[in-house]
């Protein structure tokens, strides 16, 4: 089972702290180091203000030499998908081949209306022809151009450069959705992610993708299954309530829906998890000046993944 450690910046962090904590995840062996893309906090100030997720992980892939580096997710909506390739593409050769693009619909209308971004109603085709474009532009030969006429985007004779580091960049495609989610998925991703869900919705839904993914005529053991859960660990149940009011959170609830507890709780239900075929977690962690929440985890639960 993979951890990695998964931010949500725009609730109130900046660069330097989201550095911090990409430094730490890598000194303390964690796999990948994610955080969202959204430009407005969901609760609170947000002080002091929101940062950009490319121009951030631009800035880490010269910092940090290690661990993977990607997005949960970005939105489609944000950025045209020929300037999106460019930057992933970019900040993979920056990062020498470490980049992973998370890439979803958007959702948050909110945002979209705070900064001028426009909110489409039609979305999930919007991010099928970005998956499109996207891959396709990375997949096209040094020398050949990429062609593309669809609804919302038409590109002609684009020489698809730059080119990434890795061969293939992962994609991950996540979410709810009951039929397009997982045929996206299907189509044009590497893993597949669960946001905030039970053990037992994690079993049925990764069920549903390993359907897709064969009707595609892919085996389905070619993604990765995962899942983003709040993570909350203390030493005792003391240090638990102390972490769970810090984010604003009540104990009961996290433990329930999400990774909290002792270490030997959170062992117990990432091992929950690992039955249903997940293999990678991505710990929400919310208060971003915790360093020593991300090394006891490190510390007691990491080594007894296996």
């Amino acid at each position: 089972m993979d951890l990695r450690i998964f931010t949500e910046p725009q609730q109130g962090a900046s660069y330097d702290t989201l550095l911090r904590v990409a430094k730490a995840t890598e000194d303390l062996g964690y796999d990948a180091f994610f955080r969202s893309d959204h430009y407005l906090a969901m609760g609170g100030d947000g002080l002091p203000g929101p940062t950009d997720a490319w121009t951030t992980l631009a800035g880490l892939a010269r910092e940090t030499s290690r661990i993977r580096l990607g997005t949960l997710m970005t939105a489609a909506t944000f950025r045209l998908p020929g300037v999106l390739a460019i930057q992933v593409a970019q900040v993979d050769q920056m990062s020498g081949g470490r980049v992973e693009l998370g890439l979803g619909s958007g959702w948050f209308e909110a945002e979209h209306t705070a900064y001028g971004i426009p909110f489409p109603a039609a979305k999930l085709g919007r991010l099928e022809e970005q998956l499109a474009i996207v891959t396709g532009l990375w997949r096209t030969a040094l020398g050949e151009t990429f062609d593309f006429e669809g609804r919302y985007y038409q590109l002609k004779d684009c020489p698809a450069l730059p080119k990434p580091t890795q061969e293939r960049i992962p994609v991950l495609v996540g979410g709810l959705g009951p039929r397009r989610t997982p045929e996206l998925a299907a189509r044009f991703a590497d893993e597949f992610n669960l946001p905030f869900v039970s053990v037992e919705d994690t079993a049925e839904r990764i069920q549903h993708v390993r359907e897709a993914v064969q009707q595609q005529g892919r085996a389905a053991d070619s993604m990765v299954y995962s899942n983003a859960l709040v993570a909350c660990v203390g030493r005792d149940d003391a240090e638990v309530a102390r972490r769970a009011a810090a984010i604003g959170r009540e104990p009961a609830e996290l433990r329930e829906h999400g990774l909290a507890g002792t270490a030997a709780e959170v062992v117990e239900k990432i091992g929950r998890y690992a039955e249903t075929g997940s293999s990678r977690i991505y710990l929400q962690i919310l208060d971003l000046h915790d360093l020593d929440h991300l090394a006891l985890i490190a510390d007691q639960v990491m080594p007894q993944l296996g």
